[in-house]
């Protein structure tokens, strides 16, 4: 994900990149401008003296969740292990190959949506393919899980030093913990009871980016899937969407998005979704948009939204572990040590309880 200033709330999108012909060397020439957030530092608790090794803090509120999140957490690692889940390389494909599987096998009906694009750096063709799981496909009224499970190609955190950055860039937090997450929620899809029936879309290319300065394009897989649900329709409808991201950090504090409480369309998804961690008593959603914050969260809730007509709310905890300097993130330092199985568990106990909802 990324996080940039914008004078209007959403995006602004022109034709379909993937149409072939002249269009896409106009899109490659003219990238969608990005800037860099501006805003003061909020004070949190530093995690330079605490240990290196993984911290899993036990909850009363974690115990009570249905999710294993010990599972969840070897995920976690395992995606790790695979080493960056850059797009089109190696451990994509072998990241989809295990996915694929692991989702079939608890029943899911599982499908890639491949497109390509024009590769940022010489505009020639760069293959992708964005992963479905379905969950109960007889229901007409669905609800859409987001996540991307895609890493950045380099880290590039402007805020920290060139040389702090390292030259590895797991995205432990930053792509594998939303991806563990919906692993592990697959295990209680089947059984779900829900009015309403529950799509997982684990989209590619999300930050296939290789330099913000000339600026980049971003979330071409999420533009992908909305353009296309837009132009063939299918015969169900997505009433209400949210996109995870970087929910696994071991010291969790989830802000409501500034985008997802100004839009009136997802207002209501984005009370609910926070009520349900209140009833839950999953104190990590605080109701209010961050103090410090001052900048709306540009991630693939605007492609589904403004693209897709879904009403997409966004989970994201952009504190890591500190804002605005975030030095874990896009940094050889997003690793499994600074992520917990309690976040993805909490986390998922409030979306498992949100689907159920009439």
């Amino acid at each position: 994900m990324t996080c940039v200033c914008l004078l209007i709330s959403g995006c602004q999108t022109t034709d379909s990149p993937w149409e072939q012909g002249a269009k896409n060397k106009s899109l490659v020439e003219q990238p969608v401008t990005q800037h860099a957030a501006s805003v003061d530092e909020v004070l949190l608790p530093d995690d330079s003296d605490t240990p290196s090794g993984i911290v899993l803090t036990v909850s009363e509120t974690t115990g009570n969740s249905p999710l294993d999140k010990d599972r969840a957490f070897r995920f976690l690692q395992d995606i790790c292990d695979l080493g960056p889940r850059v797009t089109g390389s190696e451990a994509m494909q072998r990241q989809q190959e295990i996915l694929t599987n692991h989702f079939r096998n608890l029943g899911g009906k599982v499908r890639l949506q491949k497109f390509s694009f024009p590769h940022p750096q010489h505009g020639t063709r760069q293959e992708a393919a964005n992963l479905i799981v379905e969950w109960h496909p007889e229901k007409r009224d669905r609800i859409l899980i987001c996540v991307h499970y895609d890493t950045r190609p380099q880290g590039d955190n402007s805020r920290v030093p060139k040389n702090q950055r390292g030259d590895l860039f797991l995205g432990a937090n930053d792509g594998a913990s939303g991806v563990a997450l919906l692993m592990e929620l697959a295990y209680l899809m089947r059984e779900l009871e829900s009015p309403y029936g529950v799509d997982f879309l684990l989209v590619d290319a999300e930050e296939f980016v290789f330099s913000d300065f000339p600026p980049q394009r971003y979330f071409w897989g999420s533009e992908y899937f909305a353009r296309d649900y837009q132009k063939n329709s299918p015969p169900y409808q997505y009433k209400k969407g949210v996109v995870l991201d970087m929910i696994g950090d071991r010291h969790l504090q989830i802000y409501q998005d500034r985008n997802s409480v100004w839009w009136k369309d997802t207002r209501p998804i984005t009370k609910e979704i926070w009520g349900t961690a209140e009833r839950l008593g999953v104190k990590e959603f605080i109701g209010r948009t961050h103090p410090k914050m001052r900048t709306p969260i540009r991630d693939d809730h605007l492609m589904l939204r403004n693209v897709g007509k879904i009403p997409t709310c966004e989970i994201i905890d952009f504190d890591y572990p500190r804002f605005p300097v975030n030095r874990y993130w896009h940094t050889d330092e997003d690793t499994p040590a600074r992520c917990s199985g309690d976040s993805l568990a909490k986390v998922g106990w409030v979306i498992l309880e949100w689907v159920q909802l009439p």
